[in-house]
């Protein structure tokens, strides 16, 4: 999609179309204000100053959209719309053994319970292997400074969608 066709979707497809890219209401909705946009430095610092400016509730809601690290199954199923880019985010768990995909099954449980929220890591480029140890090391951070490392991750997640977006 290039700049001047996201500019010109209508209100309800802008929406749907940043959606894909960050689930949190509140940055939606701020982000729809942004347009028209002149290029693609202006959207990805909007995109950036409306995440800081979020709350932790909707920090949690926009990491409800992604699956968790390693789940094929939901992946294919309940983030269809998101799908066919976090397949290709999470391309290193695609051909990972069936020990490390147990372990990351493990280690999401142990995440959610103790944080409250799924593991949320920007996935792009990294091995299964290399998910796991810094899921692994990320459930030894207390609940204070895991919420701004996964809210980081998730900027991260959101920018490159939003490049993704622009290039496709």
């Amino acid at each position: 999609m290039t700049l001047t066709a996201l500019n010109a979707l209508t209100p309800e497809q802008l929406k749907e179309t940043l959606s894909t890219c960050c689930g949190a209401t509140a940055w939606i909705e701020k982000m729809k204000k942004e347009f028209p946009v002149t290029d693609e430095d202006t959207l990805l610092a909007a995109a950036a100053k409306h995440w800081h400016a979020c709350s932790e509730q909707d920090w949690r809601e926009a990491f409800s959209h992604h699956p968790k690290i390693g789940d094929l199954h939901a992946l294919q199923e309940k983030f269809a719309t998101t799908a066919q880019w976090t397949a290709r985010e999470q391309a290193g768990t695609i051909d990972a053994s069936t020990v490390i995909l147990q372990a990351l099954a493990k280690g999401n449980k142990l995440y959610e319970d103790k944080f409250g929220y799924i593991f949320i890591v920007c996935a792009t480029g990294k091995s299964a292997p290399e998910m796991l140890s810094i899921l692994t090391e990320r459930l030894k951070n207390s609940p204070e400074e895991e919420i701004k490392i996964a809210m980081i991750e998730q900027e991260k997640i959101t920018a490159l969608r939003l490049k993704k977006l622009l290039s496709a």
